[in-house]
């Protein structure tokens, strides 16, 4: 079983701040793309922020940017992965989803869920105002 582990979902209120955490399994994600994606009812997954785990490089979605930080934590040795969100907004409110395991070209991480081959079961995230 290489499947991360996802914790720390919870209801907050509009303007609030939570942070998530993805445990690695079996797996440790070195030299890897990981990412964090969400999914809203109704709604497709999609690609909230992904980092590279040899670089530390990250890219957002223009949607949470500046409002959201995705942060490894390499001195620990699972790799934990975080997901710092402030200013959280209704629109946030969906399952997040942690993912590794990229399968596109080395360094080049995209944020299409597609692209990734182990994901946690998700944590629930809700704002209400």
């Amino acid at each position: 079983q290489v499947h991360p582990v996802e914790s720390g979902g919870d209801s907050v209120q509009a303007g609030g701040s939570l942070t998530l955490s993805c445990a690695a399994s079996g797996y440790t994600y070195n030299r890897d793309c990981m990412g964090w994606f969400r999914q809203a009812p109704g709604k497709e997954r999609e690609g909230v922020a992904v980092i590279f785990t040899a670089d530390g490089t990250t890219t957002y979605d223009n949607a949470v940017k500046g409002r959201f930080t995705i942060s490894r934590d390499n001195a620990d040795a699972k790799g934990t992965l975080y997901l710092r969100m402030s200013s959280l907004q209704l629109e946030d409110t969906g399952m997040y989803y942690c993912a590794g395991g990229f399968k596109g070209l080395y360094g080049a991480c995209t944020r299409f869920p597609s692209d990734f081959a182990y994901w946690g079961q998700g944590t629930q995230v809700t704002v209400s105002s």
